[in-house]
């Protein structure tokens, strides 16, 4: 698996600080011990201590590899109880709302994010997707420039019968239902952003459609068009197809015959989804069908990194998501300090 083994590698180098929440699940707490074994990330695991201690002992996990917090006695409390204020004081909240709000071990974790104190999350082996994300947005936010927070994931086809070998971006597969052309323009911008951050070359990006080139006139189509276009005058330099089919989209051959004008000749790395019934059904072709190993969902478009998992996530899902959001955290990092 090159694609991720140069990640796990960019994250070795330079380990960032990832909080987790949910360490009444021993998933998690096994996932967390293998992450800072094989040095993606340090640990900061929020929650009730002696829960999280009885479901270590039961599972057999060594704690010692992480720091451990509790909300109830940290004494980061009243400054996370502070930046809560500070964040939902337009919605009224009261210093007394907020105290009780913070010992929510999710809301918790995302203000530390939020403060500084931690470089990014990961939630979700037992919280929906609906909190994890809810709770990114109103304490961490968007990023500076950004309309939307949308999702992505990353496809990893490394078998021996994979003809592309790999990493791809698949967006949006978890989260925005019926993006509008300008939606559909911010998520392929953001995913070409996380395949440039996460696969290290540049991004080619197929804008999916029923239709290659105007093979088809519907307005599902035009909307595509629309959204490639935006993209287009953002970002000129970027190689794009518009509306383009799958096969022409990852074929060489097909694409020479389709679209021969194409910049992305067939080797998109970054496939968008006209919505998210098709992104959702065909990330799962590709993993149950085509054998791809799928990380996600992930999230972009957030101030600072904050990820979700599949409530059905195996613990080596919950590494990979942990060490992807390190490397998004590295180049944030980086990011602020030019």
């Amino acid at each position: 698996m090159k694609a991720l083994n140069l990640i796990r590698e960019r994250a070795r180098q330079a380990p960032k600080r990832i909080v987790l929440c949910e360490g009444d699940d021993e998933r998690v707490l096994k996932a967390a011990t293998l992450a800072v074994k094989r040095g993606y990330a340090e640990i900061l695991m929020v929650g009730d201590i002696p829960a999280i201690q009885r479901t270590a002992e039961d599972a057999g996990v060594d704690l010692t590899s992480m720091t451990l917090i509790d909300p109830r006695s940290s004494p980061c409390t009243q400054r996370l109880v502070e930046r809560l204020v500070a964040l939902r004081a337009h919605k009224g909240m009261s210093e007394s709302e907020a105290a009780r709000a913070v010992l929510d071990p999710l809301v918790f974790a995302n203000l530390m994010v939020s403060e500084g104190l931690a470089d990014g999350s990961v939630a979700g082996a037992t919280h929906t997707t609906a909190d994890v994300v809810r709770c990114a947005l109103q304490l961490i936010g968007k990023a500076p420039g950004v309309s939307l927070v949308s999702s992505f994931f990353l496809m990893m086809l490394c078998k021996p019968f994979h003809e592309f070998s790999g990493g791809m971006i698949f967006s949006d597969c978890g989260l925005v239902v019926e993006p509008s052309d300008m939606e559909l323009a911010d998520i392929a911008l953001a995913a070409a952003g996380s395949a440039e951050v996460l696969l290290d070359e540049p991004a080619r990006v197929a804008m999916l459609s029923f239709s290659t080139g105007g093979s088809a006139c519907h307005a599902a189509v035009d909307k595509v068009v629309r959204a490639a276009r935006r993209v287009k005058a953002e970002r000129p330099e970027l190689a794009i197809d518009e509306d383009v089919q799958l096969d022409a989209a990852i074929v060489a051959e097909v694409s020479a015959r389709k679209v021969p004008e194409s910049r992305v000749k067939g080797r998109a790395n970054v496939l968008i989804f006209p919505d998210l019934e098709a992104g959702n059904i065909g990330y799962k072709l590709a993993e149950r069908l085509g054998g791809a190993e799928a990380i996600g969902p992930l999230l972009q478009g957030l101030a600072r990194p904050a990820n979700d998992l599949s409530r059905g996530c195996s613990i080596e899902d919950i590494v990979n998501v942990i060490t992807v959001t390190t490397v998004q955290a590295q180049h944030q990092s980086a990011d602020n300090h030019d």
